[in-house]
């Protein structure tokens, strides 16, 4: 008897700009899937539709009653698994997933809640300060809420970075080395969200490091150096290639292995699942948080499958590790 190959999904797309990221890292999904175990499909979920791309890239729509498609000889199908790789909204924050498990459909990542806790900055740091994990002092602020620019500069000192609470790849970040420059600031983040967070600087090196569960367990794929050739890591740097990224960073043994433990902790303590890249500043060896993103990118210029290389695992084993872990949900 031939075992039927399970139907993937590699879903792709997103509301936010992180969009055109995510076509390019489920296209890199889409190619490194075994065609021997699974029949792979693309999807795409953008603000205006959801489509299913079929031969000769035609679009056919998508049944949001049950995430199917209906084909041209009226037969629907269906996916066994979703493969979600949407950067940003509605993949990264829960949303979709909130959907998936109303209707009753396996995806690979974390779960909605894990999703929804850390595409929020501030609780998500709030949440790993009860596990000893550290991170910048920071003042939050909700759109029209007063400023006082003199109380925040006394309290965290100068340069701040100001960012959106809640947003993916960089957008609204800026940082701020002059008390006059901090309103403008917190109009730019606010264009992003209506929550801001205004963080003290933290002199150190940034390191991005990508977690993952492979085979049942928890393990820490890299840790790369972050060098920017901007003031700092922004959406040009992370996408245009204005930082340079060392893999394994430039760090001490002590140093690495307290990374390690750390961001396994934050993985961990947050019932994390599936690819995950957490974001620390490293001052006097100690990993400061700055966040976490459950759904990195994952084009062949990003980190995770750089690291993932670099570990010894094949993107075709790390993506199919993804679908036989959501099947088995």
């Amino acid at each position: 008897m031939v075992m039927s190959k399970k139907r993937v999904a590699v879903v792709m797309g997103g509301y936010s700009d992180e969009y055109v990221v995510s076509l390019k890292s489920g296209q890199l999904i889409y190619d490194s899937l075994d065609r021997n175990l699974y029949d792979v499909y693309k999807v795409v979920i953008l603000k205006n539709e959801w489509y299913f791309l079929g031969e000769n890239d035609r679009k056919y729509e998508i049944n949001r009653g049950d995430f199917s498609v209906t084909l041209d000889n009226n037969e629907p199908l269906k996916f066994d698994v979703c493969f979600n790789i949407i950067h940003g909204t509605p993949g990264e924050n829960g949303i979709l997933q909130a959907y998936w498990d109303a209707i009753g459909q396996k995806y690979t990542g974390c779960d909605f809640y894990q999703s929804a806790l850390t595409f929020n900055k501030k609780d998500t740091l709030a949440v790993l300060s009860k596990y000893g994990i550290p991170s910048a002092k920071s003042i939050y602020l909700r759109k029209g809420e007063d400023i006082n620019t003199d109380e925040i500069v006394e309290s965290l000192g100068l340069p701040v970075f100001v960012k959106p609470n809640q947003s993916g790849s960089s957008l609204g970040i800026s940082k701020v080395k002059e008390k006059s420059e901090l309103m403008a600031a917190t109009e730019i983040a606010f264009k992003e969200d209506d929550e801001i967070l205004i963080e003290s600087f933290l002199d150190g090196m940034e390191v991005s490091v990508g977690v993952i569960d492979f085979k049942g367990e928890t393990i820490v794929l890299g840790i790369t150096e972050i060098v920017p050739t901007n003031e700092f890591f922004d959406y040009e740097a992370k996408y245009e290639g204005a930082s340079e990224e060392i893999t394994p960073a430039r760090i001490d043994d002590a140093t690495r292995i307290r990374v390690e433990e750390i961001s396994k902790r934050a993985y961990n303590s947050l019932g994390m699942s599936g690819f995950s890249r957490s974001e620390f500043i490293l001052m006097d060896g100690i990993p400061y948080m700055l966040e976490m993103n459950t759904n990195p990118g994952f084009s062949p210029a990003s980190i995770l499958p750089q690291q993932a290389t670099h570990y010894g695992i094949s993107i075709t084993d790390l993506c199919g590790n993804e679908v036989e872990k959501a099947l088995n949900k």
